[in-house]
């Protein structure tokens, strides 16, 4: 079985107007989570509304965030409207939190996770409309929060409530949704303190047997504060919570400002923890990369410096150089690059005049003392292999500083050839 182009592999849950497979994108070989929505279902919502979904799917494919699932894809075939997105294993939150209360440190955590996400989406536009635990999927080693059907949950409300057939969670509405008024961000900020509410009392903050009492509530009662339930309760947390679940939209407090007041309630110790290995390590990179370069080129620029100082020395007259300086033949064994300079240099002359033109070179200082610098830079250049390799700093160094010395070497020779 396929949709669009993606091979279904097991249904893995329903949703209120479809099936929600793991399917595999063949042209990258990846698990992808596959939605789809009856387009006859969309079409009996009104005109255009199959049009609206997809356009609000693309833009919720937008976001990019840690804590919102990724969507990569909507299409249509001839009966459905699809959505790829993100494979997550995991639990639900739905899951975990009917094993009844959870931990504080664990409720503070997810709803940090859940506000950034919050905080993200209505920043670009989006609002989620459907905040409810079995949207929020819990992943990896290490809990990561993810929340699911960003730009898309709502459309399985849409219209059903005056018809008394909501198809949603109403226990997770706003008061404004509830009324079918105009939605906002804070609208999202009510349904995140819904479930807050939840995870750390076990009771639903508006509960009810039927349909009717339930939206009475959510329109007209507050819950009892939550630190009535669970007295151990953080205060300035039970305080928050319950300006999340005000009335009025615009009493409520933004994701922002509550990304801050839970931050400030983490312990000591985890507040003030320098960021994770992963996070400084991508900040070293760019000064690892440009940085050692530049340690390169300092170093070369420093040989050659001090190569023309020792350059200089003779021809300004300085008695830095022993002219009675005698060399071993078996000590001046130029390299390649050198050999093919000497080459060019006495080319013109007999071989059997060579041991006449080094001798009489043994004679002059100048030449002596290049040929004495060579001879120390070749000793410090063999004892640097025997602890590294060719590619070293150091050992690229002296080869510079070698090759200027038979440059000027060169240089030296051809003036007096002259």
């Amino acid at each position: 079985m396929k949709i669009g182009r993606y091979e279904i592999l097991e249904p893995i849950g329903e949703g209120a107007m479809g099936e929600v497979y793991r399917a595999r994108d063949p042209l990258i070989e990846r698990t992808v989570a596959i939605k789809t929505v009856s387009t006859a279902q969309l079409q009996h919502e009104g005109p255009g509304f199959e049009s609206r979904f997809l356009r609000e799917a693309q833009s919720a494919g937008r976001l990019s965030h840690p804590n919102i699932v990724t969507i990569y894809d909507v299409g249509e075939t001839d009966d459905v409207a699809y959505i790829a997105m993100e494979y997550l294993s995991g639990p639900t939150l739905r899951e975990l939190m009917d094993k009844g209360p959870m931990p504080f440190d664990l409720v503070l955590d997810t709803a940090i996770q859940l506000a950034e996400a919050l905080a993200f989406a209505h920043e670009h536009g989006v609002i989620h409309r459907d905040i409810k635990p079995a949207n929020v999927i819990i992943t990896g080693p290490r809990g990561c929060t993810k929340l699911t059907d960003f730009g898309i949950a709502h459309f399985s409300n849409s219209d059903k409530t005056q018809a008394g057939l909501m198809l949603g969670s109403p226990r997770y509405m706003s008061p404004e949704q509830a009324m079918g008024r105009e939605v906002s961000g804070s609208t999202d900020i009510f349904s995140l303190g819904t479930v807050l509410y939840e995870m750390v009392t076990g009771e639903c903050a508006f509960g009810g047997d039927s349909l009717p009492s339930i939206l009475y509530r959510v329109i007209n009662e507050m819950p009892a504060p939550p630190n009535t339930h669970r007295h151990e309760l953080h205060a300035s947390f039970a305080e928050i919570l319950m300006r999340m679940l005000h009335k009025d939209p615009k009493a409520r407090p933004d994701a922002r400002e509550l990304i801050a007041a839970f931050r400030q309630m983490l312990p000591q110790d985890r507040s003030e923890d320098p960021p994770p290995e992963p996070d400084r390590v991508p900040t070293l990179l760019p000064v690892i990369a440009f940085g050692t370069p530049a340690l390169v080129m300092l170093l070369i620029a420093l040989g050659i410096i001090v190569i023309s100082f020792f350059i200089d020395q003779p021809k300004k007259g300085s008695a830095a150089i022993n002219p009675n300086v005698t060399l071993e033949p078996s000590r001046l064994e130029p390299s390649e690059p050198e050999k093919e300079e000497a080459d060019k240099v006495t080319a013109p002359s007999p071989p059997a005049t060579e041991p006449r033109r080094i001798r009489s070179q043994g004679s002059d200082p100048y030449l002596a003392g290049l040929d004495s610098k060579k001879t120390e830079l070749e000793l410090q250049r063999t004892e640097l292999l025997l602890k590294y390799t060719e590619q070293h700093p150091d050992v690229v160094l002296i080869d510079r500083q070698l090759e200027q010395l038979a440059i000027e070497r060169r240089n030296y020779l051809q003036q007096r050839r002259r």
